[in-house]
Formats: C-alpha cells, structure tokens, sequence
C-alpha cells in the first residue's frame, strides 16, 4: 500500500523564484488584474499546472495557469473550424478541376 507520503511526492511542485509573479486574467476572479507573488508551481493530476500566489487580504490562492497571464498567447495564424472547413471545400474542388493525367495525353 502507498504511503500519503509517496502519494505527496507524486504531484510534482515546484518553488518559485522570490520575484516570480502572475496577474490573474481570469474575468469574474475576485483578483481580477491584480499581481500576485507566486510561492509554488504545481502540476495536478491530469496534468493541469496550478499556481499556488500570496493573496494578500485573501491569503494565498490557487489559480489554474490558464486563470493568469502565463497562458500562451493564441496563435492568430492557425484557422478555426470555419477556416478548415473553407480550406477543404477549396481543395476538393481544385481536385475536381484539374485535369487528368489521360486529358494531358491528347493534347
């Protein structure tokens, strides 16, 4: 049988630097915009990252990475589903247009 202890261990955390810090960007957070001291990095199962941050009056709170400016930025060049979906109508139909290999043989 595994030991809290291991189980602990198998969360992977890690310190912060002292300077280390997030802005929560999370809209509705009641932090919302405001910097926060980040005291520890942690990964969840499912490997969803956490920040555990010095809240201040709230004392300290645990955000989703996603909640924090530490999100990547959206790539603006990658297509939605709408852009694919265009894409492959336009490839089918290039496909229908071109002319065979047979039709280049005649002329």
């Amino acid at each position: 049988m595994e030991s809290p202890q291991s189980r602990h261990r198998a969360h992977a955390s890690k310190p912060s630097s002292v300077s280390d810090s997030i802005v929560v960007s999370h809209p509705f957070h009641p932090l919302a915009g405001q910097r926060l001291p980040v005291v520890l990095e942690r990964r969840r199962p499912g490997a969803e990252r956490v920040l555990i941050c010095e809240g201040g009056p709230a004392g300290r709170v645990t955000l989703p990475v996603g909640w924090t400016d530490r999100v990547p930025a959206a790539l603006s060049h990658r297509l939605g589903l709408e852009g694919l979906t265009a894409l492959a109508e336009l490839v089918a139909a290039l496909q229908r247009a071109r002319p065979t290999q047979r039709g280049l043989d005649r002329l």
